[in-house]
């Protein structure tokens, strides 16, 4: 519920990135999930591998061996039930192929650029983190920051040992790296359902982004090849899961964000918090 209390200025911006900021429909870790299982003789679906998108990649592998089909899968392979250890070998197969891949799906989307330069020139700090290991970052890092994407600190999904999203420890990081002095004057920005649960369980206002990111997993050629109303029902579907957790306000793609900005610009100022 809205609080009313003494006016707040925005400090800071924390942005995902795979499907918010780059990789427009979250393809790069997708594929790479299917293809390091297959690896081990265990088919799974582009829609399964998506499912816990946003956790870090280990607990993603881990969810994922837990399912029923999969883990019986696993079992009739291996002819025992899916360990931490199996969880970890598949980890160590998924991490070259996605510090190998990475840099090929994750061009700047369309907008991202040019509204960092804006949060910048309003004089907003830029968080970032991550369910991509501090490796696949260190790739992915140099390809964004010459397409103008560097922000001012960026948290990955197996460096903080009280764990990854939905939990707010990423989130708060950037708070502590920032010097953020309240969590109320932050805005988080995330693709994924537990990413913005990750927003709202720091207290910062949440804002979801449906059609470039996992929630619709869609290319840009891809839902060019849709017809309009398919990709209007896609859009409206993951805005509903969006806001379903918790999401404050919820847009397209990132090119959107500004006028969000804006908007909780005022009612932070109106003594309005998340």
């Amino acid at each position: 519920m809205t609080r009313q209390a003494a006016p707040l200025c925005l400090q800071a911006v924390i942005f995902d990135w795979a499907g918010t900021l780059v990789d427009f429909g979250s393809l790069a870790p997708t594929q790479i999930f299917v293809d390091a299982f297959k690896s081990f003789d265990i088919d799974i679906s582009l829609p399964q591998a998506r499912g816990p998108m946003g956790l870090s990649k280990w607990q993603h592998i881990r969810t994922l061996m837990d399912e029923p089909g999969i883990a019986a899968q696993w079992s009739r392979v291996s002819g025992h039930a899916p360990t931490d250890a199996d969880v970890d070998a598949l980890y160590q197969r998924f991490m070259p192929l996605q510090i190998a891949k990475v840099g090929a799906y994750s061009q700047a989307i369309e907008g991202a650029a040019q509204v960092l330069a804006g949060l910048r020139r309003r004089g907003l700090k830029i968080g970032s983190c991550s369910g991509y290991p501090r490796e696949v970052l260190d790739r992915l890092l140099p390809q964004a920051a010459q397409e103008g994407i560097a922000p001012d600190h960026v948290v990955a999904g197996d460096e903080l040992a009280a764990g990854g999203r939905p939990g707010p420890y990423m989130a708060l990081a950037n708070v502590l790296a920032l010097a953020i002095g309240d969590v109320a004057a932050c805005i988080k920005v995330d693709d994924t359902v537990p990413g913005v649960q990750e927003g709202v369980r720091a207290g910062m206002w949440s804002v979801g982004v449906s059609l470039s990111g996992n929630e619709v997993g869609y290319s840009l050629a891809q839902l060019a090849a849709l017809p309009p109303d398919q990709v209007a029902a896609l859009k409206a579907a993951a805005e509903e899961r969006l806001y379903q957790a918790g999401a404050h306000y919820v847009i397209g793609t990132v090119a959107e964000l500004p006028e969000v900005v804006a908007q909780i610009e005022a009612r932070l100022a109106a003594g309005q918090r998340p």
